[in-house]
């Protein structure tokens, strides 16, 4: 294998290796949602470099956008869809849908407002300090109401909620025994949620030594996360998440490939600064990334919207990506949604093509060409969309396997 600290280098275009709208497009398409042509034909003329550093900083107009979608702060689903169609800033609400999938916290497992209010939580933190955002997640009332967890008493030390953050959220599975677990939990004693509000009761917190993972000491909430963050496993077990999602989740990477990732970010766990050295590096722009993520439902959704330069309804497209298994607010397990091919199969490959035929008839696509300059509009989407030089019609292209895949 190259070095690895080579691979996570930043990208330098050279004769041998150009920029290309191909490239480009893979950047936006991983950064965020879709591709837009404006977008597209920005990023070929900044290079990688320019283009990373400007979709990690929240754009001008970012303020604006907040303002404007301030009476949705508190909605469901539908308001996030919306916000995901239409946001400036697609890395942060890319980087907040990671989260929101890796905490796994549903509405059907505790409410709707408590939901929304979580998914505020992880938007404020999606790029900041990863202990900064656990520590958050520690003390929202959502996390323990969708574990089953609103009392944590001295008496029943409440063990599922030590167990998903040890297994789901920081060390990762094969790294604590199921004394950790007990002992997690005890720390976790006195945390309750009452009338929907985290509350700290300090009369049913156990005071006495605890042992996590080898480290000694009277810890709460606040000292077993900083053991389990101190803990090498930590970063590597998020570096890994990180990876599947920007880069490939078709292959399992070697430990020494992500060795340089995870102890970059255990140094103060930027989350910014891990995704910006990702989407900057020679591996990222590889063969071995290249096409090898399935798109979401939410993300195909979204990638028609762009390219057709649509608004479509955000709760009736809700409801169709609902059915096609990625109901936002609600992952299907406290792990999350599988994604990667289980997003593909003989049902949903229909129901994706009668959703782009759907965005399709809402579109003028010919207008689109246009605006851009193209009058031939197979050629035009042809290459916006799957970089093809080959025409195609549009709705052939939106249902190929090609563009299937981010």
């Amino acid at each position: 294998m190259q070095d690895s600290a080579a691979l996570w280098s930043p990208l330098a275009p050279s004769s041998a290796r150009p920029w290309t709208p191909a490239l480009a497009s893979h950047l936006l398409r991983r950064a965020g949602f879709g591709v837009s042509w404006g977008e597209l034909q920005q990023a070929v003329a900044e290079g990688p470099a320019k283009t990373v550093s400007r979709l990690l900083q929240p754009p001008s107009r970012y303020e604006a956008f907040e303002e404007r979608l301030a009476p949705l702060a508190r909605g469901g689903p539908e308001a996030w869809l919306y916000r995901i169609l239409e946001t400036p800033w697609p890395l942060l609400e890319k980087m907040t849908l990671f989260w929101h999938n890796h905490f796994g916290v549903a509405a059907s497992r505790s409410t709707a407002e408590l939901a929304g209010s979580f998914i505020s939580l992880l938007r404020r933190h999606a790029l900041g300090r990863f202990d900064q955002l656990l520590a958050a997640v520690c003390r929202h009332p959502a996390l323990y109401v969708s574990l089953g967890a609103r009392a944590c008493r001295k008496s029943a030390p409440e063990t599922g909620l030590a167990s998903a953050l040890l297994g789901l959220y920081t060390v990762g599975p094969g790294v604590f025994g199921e004394s950790d677990v007990r002992e997690t939990a005890r720390a976790f004693t006195g945390a309750y949620v009452l009338r929907d509000e985290f509350r700290w009761l300090d009369y049913e917190h156990d005071a006495g030594e605890k042992t996590i993972l080898g480290r000694k000491g009277n810890f709460d909430i606040d000292g077993a996360v900083r053991v389990l963050l101190e803990h090498p496993s930590t970063a590597r077990f998020i570096v890994r998440k990180v990876y599947r999602w920007l880069v490939s989740e078709m292959d399992e990477p070697a430990g020494e490939l992500l060795e340089p990732l995870a102890a970059g970010f255990a140094r103060d766990y930027d989350i910014a600064r891990l995704v910006g050295t990702v989407l900057r590096s020679n591996h990222f722009f590889s063969e071995a990334a290249y096409k090898r993520r399935v798109k979401s439902p939410v993300e195909y959704a979204a990638a028609i919207a762009a390219a057709l330069e649509i608004s479509p309804p955000a709760a009736p497209l809700h409801q169709r990506l609902a059915g096609l298994g990625q109901n936002l607010f609600d992952p299907p397990t406290r792990e999350g949604w599988a994604g990667g091919r289980s997003w593909l199969n003989q049902f949903t490959l229909v129901a994706r093509a009668n959703l782009a035929a759907s965005m399709l008839a809402q579109a003028r696509p010919e207008a689109v060409a246009e605006k851009h300059g193209s009058k031939d509009v197979r050629s035009f989407f042809a290459r916006l969309l799957i970089q093809s030089e080959t025409p195609a019609p549009i709705l052939d292209i939106l249902v190929s396997t090609e563009f299937q895949l981010a």
